[in-house]
């Protein structure tokens, strides 16, 4: 009986208490924070990434250096995924397949990763499975990508016997 109430008391601690911030995952470039979080100076540059404005936010508060709403999954697929998150993988799939489609869309949001922390806005209520959450690793996998692909062109060659 002592064993059960020790277990039980285990998983309350580790359920109950104040909710922590998630820990930025990945590459700490380039964030993703819902519209109604409030700036933060560690946010860098932010920008709005949805193609719709997020209902009830003014414009001046939001803080935003830019809204690219041509970032944002078209409006088909954006339906379609309705934020199912057993439609994640395939509604990544499609979504990295249009960015592939229009990549000097993507040169203000790479650009300022390069100089510095990048925050996506978004106004969905999901926080785990929307546009925001998929561009940020789409950039990430572009930084890296354009990075390897700067060492590899600045290592010096060896001569081939």
């Amino acid at each position: 009986m002592g064993s059960r109430r020790r277990r039980a008391e285990r998983v309350e601690a580790t359920t109950t208490g104040p909710r922590k911030k998630a820990a930025p995952r990945g590459d700490a470039r380039i964030r993703c924070k819902h519209v109604r979080d409030a700036p933060e100076a560690s946010d860098g540059t932010r920008f709005l990434v949805d193609r719709l404005w997020p209902r009830g936010v003014r414009k001046v508060d939001l803080e935003v250096a830019a809204w690219l709403r041509e970032v944002a999954p078209s409006d088909a697929l954006r339906r379609w995924f309705g934020h199912d998150p057993a439609r994640w993988e395939e509604f990544q799939r499609r979504y990295f397949a249009e960015l592939d489609q229009h990549p000097e869309d993507l040169e203000p949001l790479l650009e300022a990763a390069r100089r510095g922390p990048v925050t996506l806005v978004f106004g969905t209520r999901e926080r785990e499975h929307n546009n925001a959450v998929a561009l940020a690793n789409y950039l990430r996998r572009r930084l890296r990508a354009k990075g390897s692909a700067k060492e590899r062109a600045a290592r010096p060659r060896r001569a081939v016997r």
